[in-house]
């Protein structure tokens, strides 16, 4: 049985799970499907076609499924869908997704936004991922499973970040970041790998000498990327990590590689 304490607003045709919990003065929108076992500390607006997973937690003030920020948007019928078993933090900001990016923001299950985070329309965001305090994603933006945004740090529209990648605090992400890649500086470049992400989630010793390895040479000074794909493929195509950035570099996309510092794209 749900607790809905007296002073929330619940829209009748809200749809309500199995032992939710919805705190003091929350509104929920009449589209809103909340399931099993979901709480709402207070104070949480959750309006539109959103739906919330399985035992997710939203703090205080938090804005899910409000209109997208998008002047563009004409009020088309456009949803927003959390997974199960997130971590939403205070002030926290949702849209949901816009005609012009598949009319969904999608996100995954166990990650954790903290404080005034904002996720803008038609981002799509992986499982077991981190967005510390104030970290923001532009519109149709990608995130991979266990990637990490540092607090203040911006993600510009359209952009890929691959699997198990880092992004420094106050780093301004313009590029698509590789999978394993380090990002850091107020312009943001490709610092190296993220070797302590590695470490922690059990990748061994020689897969990361083998990223290390392969790093150098996809970013090293001679010849064309096209040629150190090549390479690295030759060298290291039994090596899944390692293919998993050749072909996020080789698929397509609407922003250039994020590089290292004083290296451009090609």
């Amino acid at each position: 049985m749900s607790n809905i304490h007296e002073s929330a607003v619940v829209a009748k045709d809200a749809s309500i799970g199995k032992e939710v919990q919805i705190g003091p003065y929350c509104v929920i929108g009449k589209n809103v499907t909340l399931e099993d076992d979901v709480e709402l500390k207070s104070h949480v607006v959750i309006e539109g076609n959103t739906k919330v997973g399985k035992r997710t937690k939203i703090y205080p003030f938090a804005s899910i499924g409000t209109p997208p920020q998008d002047l563009k948007f004409k009020g088309e019928v456009s949803s927003l869908q959390i997974g199960e078993d997130n971590i939403i933090r205070e002030h926290v900001t949702m849209n949901p997704g816009t005609e012009g990016g598949g009319l969904i923001t999608k996100i995954g299950n166990h990650c954790l936004f903290m404080v005034a985070t904002h996720v803008a329309h038609d981002c799509i965001i992986g499982s077991n991922v981190i967005m510390a305090n104030n970290a923001t994603l532009a519109g149709h933006v990608t995130i991979d499973d266990w990637a990490i945004l540092g607090g203040l740090s911006a993600v510009h529209q359209f952009v890929r970040i691959g699997p198990h990648a880092i992004i420094g605090g106050v780093t301004g992400v313009r590029g698509d970041v590789i999978p394993y890649g380090s990002v850091t500086g107020a312009h943001g470049k490709l610092a190296g790998l993220n070797l302590v992400g590695l470490k922690r989630r059990g990748f061994d010793r020689e897969t990361i000498h083998d990223l290390r390895r392969a790093f150098r040479l996809l970013f090293a000074n001679e010849g064309t990327m096209v040629e150190r794909l090549t390479d690295v493929t030759e060298l290291y195509s039994g090596n899944e990590p390692v293919m998993d950035i050749v072909n996020f570099i080789q698929s397509d996309s609407n922003r250039a590689i994020c590089q290292p510092r004083g290296e451009s794209a090609e």
